[in-house]
């Protein structure tokens, strides 16, 4: 089994400057290790000419307080120099299984 090391990037809503009315999602990051459980990659039809990249990724961490209280927030998991998006988050206390799919392309820090 492979193992991971990386950091996962967890997203909250916030008023952006205060009391203007505009919100805007600010990302935090973590450094986490664990397990590669399943290493796959797709091609999906795109918009464009090229199909885009896919994976079907499960990465299983050890949660710490923060990872617990926060896995809803999870946008994406840092891997092998790419931001992925996590698709699914399943609770294996004390572990989180994250399920990869896209890259991802929302904000970052």
């Amino acid at each position: 089994m492979a193992r991971f090391s990386g950091v996962i990037g967890y997203g909250e809503t916030v008023e952006s400057p205060p009391a203007s009315g505009k919100y805007v999602m600010q990302i935090t990051e973590y450094p986490y290790s664990g397990d590669v459980l399943r290493n796959t990659r797709g091609l999906e039809e795109g918009v464009g000419v090229n199909k885009n990249i896919t994976v079907g990724n499960r990465i299983s961490v050890v949660a710490d307080e923060y990872a617990n209280k926060h896995f809803f927030a999870i946008k994406y998991v840092m891997w092998q120099g790419v931001r992925w998006t996590v698709t699914n988050v399943e609770v294996q206390h004390p572990r989180l299984i994250l399920s990869m799919g896209e890259v991802y392309n929302g904000p970052t820090p």
